[in-house]
């Protein structure tokens, strides 16, 4: 009996000792007292340290700077909490890098000779409320907007102390603002670097501004993500849907290897000559340049009433094509099967762009309907100078009350109602006049369009809505 009781106490001691080992440990990153382990890189904003807090300042006429770890992180969980003393943009950089600017294939900043890039969780006071958003600094610009979760705008608060937490755990990214899930990105550019605290440069301006950094801590090992939160997952990995994704309900439309799930439109086989299928990318190859004149469009055999669609697709110089929904194939016509369009095009050199009305044949726009507005913000870029041979990011959804959203590479460009009066008139002055009831089938297929121009598309993915 002694033998058996003194086995139970040491099997309970190996246990309580294995879920110590196990349990997950945050390190603190700043010690209180002083900056060691930290290096400031990029510009010379002043770092001190004040009871406890890291305070950096602005100094006029210097660029972005930041207070970098010594050390690099891969998969990890990162809490702090910091406070705006005055209305500046800031941001917590992670899995970030320092590069010669002139290295074209990773920095696209070139205004310090070497410049800091790589992801950044925002700091943004300002109306447009993005605090908690994904940007990559001084490379792709921003990959996770809150225009993607506007319900996050209101998590963060300009005059008080706000809780950040990022978590980074193989490709995915993850991030939240006072308990709120702000921004998920599936993206693979870096899997580490180190994490730095930025002051953001303020031009020439004298307005000196502040910003306060406490409670720095991190976890590395035994990581455990947090619960699914549901929100919208950007996702760059080509024709690769995320465990979070296929939680959510989508599929990839096309598989990226064959033609499966695909046919030419008005045909019963799927048209190799002309769309060619190559290391994951599906492609329409140039010809005429006339509509479907050279083994035609192609459709999803299935067909689909309220839905999200996502797609990315690359232009070639003059590009024309589009993507179009509730295809029926039932006007039979010649040429281009109908049905409403998201217009892909080389705004810059192809003359539709300057066809149709007030701009309703340009990039990502309802074709020949309602024109794509630009982006809201500046740094997105014109959708008229998209550049030719990168890959963009398409999205349609289809609500099931028949609203419609065009978006673009993380920006809605365009919205409308189906069966409105607005609609039927506008339908009433197009090239679609002709066709009954144009565009309010309640399911339909889904149309890639051969153009006679060099088009690419690949990670197309489909999530029906109910």
């Amino acid at each position: 009996m002694r033998r058996l009781w003194l086995a139970l106490v040491c099997l309970v001691c190996f246990l309580s000792f294995s879920t110590a080992q196990t349990k997950t440990k945050w390190v603190s990153l700043f010690n209180g007292k002083d900056l060691s382990g930290f290096r400031i890189l990029n510009g010379k904003a002043k770092y001190r340290v004040e009871k406890g807090e890291i305070i950096g300042t602005t100094v006029s006429g210097q660029p972005n700077s930041f207070l970098a770890t010594e050390k690099e992180y891969g998969d990890f969980i990162l809490e702090l909490d910091l406070k705006l003393m005055s209305d500046m943009n800031s941001g917590i950089q992670f899995r970030s890098e320092i590069a010669d600017a002139n290295d074209k294939c990773t920095v696209t900043d070139k205004s310090t000779p070497e410049r800091v890039h790589g992801y950044q969780m925002e700091v943004d006071p300002s109306k447009r409320a993005w605090s908690g958003g994904i940007f990559d600094e001084a490379r792709r610009g921003w990959m996770y907007s809150l225009e993607n979760n506007p319900s996050a705008k209101t998590a963060f608060k300009p005059t008080d102390w706000n809780h950040y937490r990022i978590e980074c755990i193989g490709s995915s990214i993850r991030t939240w603002v006072n308990g709120v899930p702000c921004a998920h990105l599936i993206d693979d550019m870096t899997l580490k670097g180190f994490i730095a605290l930025q002051v953001h440069g303020i031009g020439n301006s004298k307005d000196i501004k502040e910003i306060r950094w406490k409670n720095i801590r991190i976890q590395t090992e035994n990581l455990k993500a947090s619960p699914s939160n549901n929100i919208f997952v950007v996702n760059t990995l080509p024709n690769k849907l995320s465990e979070e994704e296929v939680r959510q309900g989508y599929k990839l439309l096309w598989d990226g290897k064959t033609s499966a799930g695909w046919r030419g439109a008005y045909k019963d086989f799927f048209p190799d000559q002309v769309w060619k299928i190559n290391d994951g990318v599906l492609s329409v190859e140039s010809s005429s340049g006339a509509e479907s004149a050279n083994g035609g469009d192609i459709v999803s055999t299935e067909e689909y009433g309220a839905f999200d669609l996502q797609f990315e697709f690359k232009i070639t110089d003059t590009a024309n094509s589009g993507v179009k929904y509730f295809v029926t194939e039932k006007e039979n016509n010649s040429g281009s099967a109908i049905g409403l369009e998201y217009q892909i095009l080389d705004d810059s050199k192809h003359p539709d762009a300057k066809a149709g009305s007030i701009g309703n044949r340009t990039m990502a726009s309802l074709y020949d309907l309602i024109p794509a507005a630009n982006p809201i913000d500046p740094k997105a870029g014109r959708r008229d100078k998209l550049p030719v041979g990168e890959w963009n990011l398409g999205r349609i959804v289809v609500h099931p009350d028949g609203k419609v959203e065009h978006w673009l590479n993380g920006w809605k460009v365009g919205e409308y109602q189906r069966g409105t009066p607005i609609y039927y008139a506008l339908v009433a002055r197009s090239t679609y006049a002709k066709w009954e009831n144009f565009g309010m089938a309640p399911k339909g297929h889904i149309l890639l369009q051969e153009h006679g121009t060099r088009v690419s598309f690949r990670s197309i993915k489909i999530k029906e809505l109910k």
